[in-house]
């Protein structure tokens, strides 16, 4: 009998779990009859959402980076300064164009664009976006969760002067022991185990 009960319960576990999944799957495809439903928040199915990886594409440029341009600059001091750029046209020898563009997932796609212009091989102008520091940049990056107050990793001047007078005083009340010549003896096992 209890065989028989096992069975029944079973094919109650599959139907129901059957059950749920269709019920599901069907949330998905009511946006027809009724108007939408299936792209509101109430709609179960949007509350899972797959992982989208970041996009990053081009290369990024600082405005640090940026603030080191000259007019007069050779192509080559150019390109250590900024980098490779992104498109260098067979068209247009005389322009380089850096573009960044990054996607990610929950925020809107950004992009960067930056012009530079030669003349006789030497950077005649620049134009383009307004770029951000490296430090602003990065920190538009850190997604994650801010943890309470970061601990300072740097002592100050008086700080290290306070800590190197705290041990001498507490040196000097502690007694100190002698130290022995010889050092303790230790009894230690083999490290093979013997042959039988």
């Amino acid at each position: 009998m209890s065989a028989l009960s096992a069975k029944y319960r079973y094919s109650i576990h599959t139907a129901l779990t059957v059950l749920a999944c269709a019920g599901l799957a069907a949330c998905g495809s009511i946006k027809g009859m009724t108007g939408g439903l299936s792209e509101s928040k109430i709609n179960p199915v949007n509350w899972i959402t797959p992982y989208k990886v970041d996009v990053v594409q081009g290369n990024f440029v600082s405005k640090e980076q940026v603030e080191l341009l000259k007019p007069g600059m050779p192509r080559v001091q150019v390109r250590d300064a900024l980098g490779t750029p992104l498109m260098a046209s067979v068209f247009h020898g005389d322009r380089w164009d850096y573009v960044f563009t990054l996607k990610r997932q929950n925020a809107e796609p950004q992009s960067l664009r930056l012009t530079v212009y030669f003349k006789n091989d030497v950077l005649d102008r620049f134009e383009g976006d307004t770029m951000p520091s490296e430090i602003e940049f990065v920190s538009k990056l850190d997604t994650r969760r801010k943890f309470g107050k970061v601990p300072v990793l740097e002592l100050t001047d008086e700080q290290l002067k306070a800590v190197e007078k705290k041990p001498a005083a507490s040196a000097a009340a502690a007694p100190v022991a002698p130290v022995s010549a010889t050092p303790p003896s230790a009894s230690y096992p083999p490290l093979e185990s013997p042959v039988r």
